[in-house]
């Protein structure tokens, strides 16, 4: 559970310092310029990530299980993650009205994903890991608006349809990938289970 922790504060911690403090953030930016700031920022949080996984897949078997959901729960899991992945490829595309009625995609589709790993999940380790990332999104979408508020982020501008339905396609394509395999072979637990 230890690395799971500390995965968890070291991603969550990175990933928070632009709310808990903007200043220090553009002090590290200028420091190591915007190219180092980028790289920097990726090996914490690929090393976060790692330590993430490991860690979550370490304390599944040793932490309690504190409820047994129901098998439905883990049907709504499977219809709540479609609208995640959709979300999730709309986060990486020119803004299509999925990103811009959504107005942060990635966000919304750590919320989902959290949420849907919360009511399907019963141990210990992951409520840990889900709940944090649920309170984390709902934080960041706070963030995120008031700092559209003082100007220092812009919410998408529409600029094709297209790109909602390359979201749609990618997205249930990555949906079913993850079913018929992908979650198995990355996580070793089935996502489908009767």
């Amino acid at each position: 559970m230890t690395l799971l922790v500390i995965g968890l504060a070291l991603f969550i911690g990175f990933h928070s310092i632009r709310i808990v403090s903007p200043a220090g953030r553009l002090a590290l930016i200028e420091r190591f310029g915007d190219k180092g700031w980028r790289v920097i920022h990726s090996v914490v949080s690929l090393v976060a990530l790692v330590l993430l996984v490991y860690g979550f897949g370490e304390a599944r078997s040793e932490t309690p299980v504190l409820w047994y959901p129901p098998i439905f729960t883990r049907h709504i899991a499977l219809l709540l993650m479609i609208p995640a992945m959709i979300c999730l490829v709309a986060s990486a595309l020119p803004a299509g009205t999925i990103k811009t009625k959504t107005k942060f995609p990635l966000v919304l589709a750590v919320k989902i994903w959290a949420l849907a790993h919360l009511i399907a999940n019963g141990e210990l380790s992951s409520i840990l890991l889900f709940a944090t990332f649920l309170a984390w999104g709902v934080v960041l979408r706070i963030a995120l608006k008031r700092a559209v508020a003082r100007g220092e982020v812009t919410y998408p501008v529409f600029v094709s349809a297209r790109y909602d339905v390359i979201s749609i396609i990618v997205g249930l394509a990555l949906w079913a990938a993850m079913i018929l395999g992908l979650h198995e072979w990355l996580i070793g637990v089935p996502p489908l289970v009767f």
